[in-house]
């Protein structure tokens, strides 16, 4: 591989990190749904993904795949794009629909009745309720307590990983981001959580993080387990 195809296939990989399996909240390379990843010196880009089971859901892996050729596509230096999703049963289906750039409904002609932004939205809303306690649990274990939790501004927490993640998911979904907007907000408004509210939103945010948290493990044994016998994962695609 020559030193152009080396770096452009480094800007590729990075253009993949920015995109996320929509359930689990995490980016599809280090989950290691990034099979491989060729690049050649003149810009054409051939990806092949994989899930931990050959019946993921349908509707989940046409936004991954469709949202990697995306990503792909942006990068200046890039002529083709191929994205392929292999060993999966609405793979033909899917690789076909998202090469000829057609959504969702036409690509499950008969099958599909919507588009997927509202189940990109369900699943945003999902990772910005888990963002909230990942970033809620070091001030409820130092002793602030829900009430005073409410009270609180996203300017009060202290900067760290966490609370740039909820930024950008509260961003995603138009919600405030700015150092004056409260930390507990309604996903689906923006209106501030009230304290006599906030332990049911707190429990609700909790139980949202560890299922994702679970689902993510599960996932993880899984693809470990069916690809286990070709050694394929990480170290091939870095």
């Amino acid at each position: 591989m020559t030193a152009v195809a080396t770096e452009r296939r480094s800007r590729v990989l990075a253009a993949l990190d920015h995109v996320r399996d929509p359930e689990l909240d995490e980016p599809i390379t280090t989950l290691g749904f990034v099979a491989s990843c060729h690049v050649s010196a003149a810009g054409d880009v051939a990806v092949r993904l994989r899930l931990p089971t050959y019946f993921c859901a349908a509707n989940f892996a046409f936004l991954m795949v469709a949202d990697a050729y995306d990503v792909i596509a942006a990068l200046p230096e890039v002529r083709n794009v191929d994205v392929v999703l292999d060993d999966h049963f609405a793979g033909a289906q899917i690789n076909a629909g998202v090469a000829a750039r057609a959504g969702f409904v036409a690509s499950f002609d008969g099958e599909a009745a919507d588009e997927l932004d509202e189940l990109r939205r369900t699943f945003v809303t999902k990772a910005m309720l888990a963002g909230t306690d990942q970033v809620c649990r070091p001030l409820l274990a130092s002793g602030t307590s829900p009430a005073d939790l409410a009270g609180l501004t996203l300017g009060d927490v202290p900067p760290s990983a966490e609370l740039d993640r909820l930024l950008r998911r509260r961003s995603e979904l138009g919600l405030p981001t700015d150092a004056a907007a409260p930390l507990l907000v309604d996903p689906g408004d923006g209106t501030a959580i009230s304290g006599p509210g906030a332990p049911k939103y707190l429990g609700m945010a909790r139980l949202t993080r560890t299922g994702i948290e679970a689902n993510t493990g599960i996932c993880r044994g899984m693809l470990r387990h069916r690809y286990a016998e070709t050694g394929a994962g990480e170290e091939e695609q870095r």
